[in-house]
Formats: structure tokens, C-alpha cells, sequence
């Protein structure tokens, strides 16, 4: 096998290996712009403000608590380890 062939071959692997990765990625984008469809057309997309509101007034009450819990840990661990 000579040098220009060993080279068409590789080149034709190349755009080959290329040309799938490239396919696969189109299909991909084609999944995901259905998936968009399917879960915009079912209306799974629309959740009530009402209950995110909640659910973050919720969750910011006991972030300001266990962030003075964690604050607590660390400085007791540093102390440990420096004692």
C-alpha cells in the first residue's frame, strides 16, 4: 500500500467518522425540537406562579437556618483542627 493511498483511505475514514458524528447530532436536534413539541403541545410546561412562589418562600426560611447551622460546623471543625 503506498503513501497516496494510505492517505485517501485515512482521508475517507475521516470525513466518514465526521459525517456520522454529524448525522447523529442533526437527529439529536431533530429529537429535542420534539420533545420541545410534545411537552409544549401537553402543557407540561406550565406550572402555577402560586406554587413556585411558595415553594420558594419556603426554602429561602430554611436556607437563612441551616446556613448558620454549616457556619457553625466549619468553625467548630477548624478549631478542632488547629487545636
Amino acid at each position: 500500500m503506498t503513501i497516496s493511498q494510505m492517505l485517501s483511505q485515512s482521508a475517507l475514514l475521516t470525513l466518514l467518522g465526521m459525517g456520522v458524528v454529524f448525522s447523529f447530532l442533526i437527529i439529536l436536534i431533530g429529537f429535542m425540537y420534539l420533545l420541545h413539541a410534545v411537552i409544549h403541545a401537553l402543557k407540561i410546561d406550565k406550572d402555577p406562579v402560586q406554587k413556585e412562589t411558595a415553594v420558594s418562600a419556603a426554602s429561602s426560611q430554611s436556607v437563612s437556618a441551616d446556613n448558620g447551622a454549616v457556619i457553625a460546623a466549619i468553625a467548630a471543625a477548624v478549631h478542632e483542627k488547629l487545636s
